[in-house]
């Protein structure tokens, strides 16, 4: 059957609409536009173009995946973050955009003195690669447990010809020598409660749950990382952690309870809360 680019998109935009999705229109043109190894722009210039037998079976088995829930990231290998086209697979999170605003947060901390940040948690490197290519003469360390994230990571930073950075397999900061210190540590760790309703539901049913959940109602590696922080960030240094729009006001309380001076949160592009950050002093009294 013949079809033309304009008809498969109203047809599939038509069917991801009927399955629930979001945003059907840029699902059924990502597809494609993969399908066809052309940009979006060409869709909206050849919308009579028709398209051949093999590329509709291609775009066909793509949309099934994408009908049965499957992340349009995972289906196509790649996502846009900070205008960084990076690779994610299975053993990653999706980098989202609620997550820029922490890349934000941190460049807006990071002065020319800078020398050294630490991404806890990196999967895709998306957060170290962001910062990293706006400061090439900052050095960006990265740091996950999975030795496929760590490959990836390494992979998108040659892909993006970002050669500023360094990524090493561990757990939090295990991989982390005693005497290394960071100007920022930054970090989008796991902090869904494991009972979250969420957690069966949309893209995150697809991605690995080792990256989402944690321990002790989701705060377990937030408090984690509090803690060891505090060993490896230099004097008047930063700490700034990803977490849930719900978890502001007690993740404050913890990071004044360690010991952490100028404590306060961020909200992200819809106003909820979204990152929280604290400084770290060696004249701070109460050091938890």
């Amino acid at each position: 059957m013949s079809l033309s680019i304009e008809a498969l998109l109203k047809r599939s935009i038509q069917s991801l609409a009927l399955e629930g999705s979001d945003s059907p229109q840029v699902d059924a043109a990502v597809l494609l536009c993969h399908v066809l190894d052309k940009p979006r722009s060409y869709l909206l210039t050849w919308p009579e173009k028709v398209v051949s037998d093999e590329e509709l079976s291609n775009f066909d088995t793509l949309l099934e995946r994408r009908l049965a829930g499957e992340p349009i990231a995972y289906i196509v290998g790649y996502r846009e973050f900070w205008s960084l086209p990076l690779k994610v697979s299975p053993t990653t999170l999706i980098p989202r955009p609620d997550t820029e605003r922490l890349v934000e947060v941190a460049l807006d901390l990071l002065t020319e003195s800078s020398s050294r940040v630490l991404d806890l948690g990196t999967g895709t490197g998306a957060i170290a690669l962001a910062i990293a290519s706006e400061l090439p003469k900052l050095k960006v360390m990265g740091v996950d447990y999975q030795d496929d994230a760590v490959e990836l990571a390494r992979r998108n930073a040659k892909d993006n010809h970002i050669t500023n950075t360094e990524f090493r397999q561990g757990s939090w900061f295990t991989p982390i020598s005693q005497e290394d210190q960071f100007d920022i540590i930054v970090s989008n760790p796991p902090y869904i409660d494991g009972n979250d309703p969420h957690l069966s539901q949309g893209d995150v049913r697809f991605e690995p749950q080792t990256a989402l959940v944690a321990e002790q109602e989701g705060f377990a590696d937030l408090l984690h990382i509090i803690d060891h922080s505090r060993q490896h960030l230099i004097d008047n240094g930063w700490l700034l952690m990803e977490h849930g729009f719900e978890q502001g006001n007690q993740l404050r309380d913890y990071f004044i309870e360690y010991g952490f001076i100028n404590v306060k949160t961020e909200k992200d592009y819809a106003g909820n809360d979204r990152v929280t950050l604290g400084q770290w002093t060696v004249n701070t009294e109460n050091k938890g």
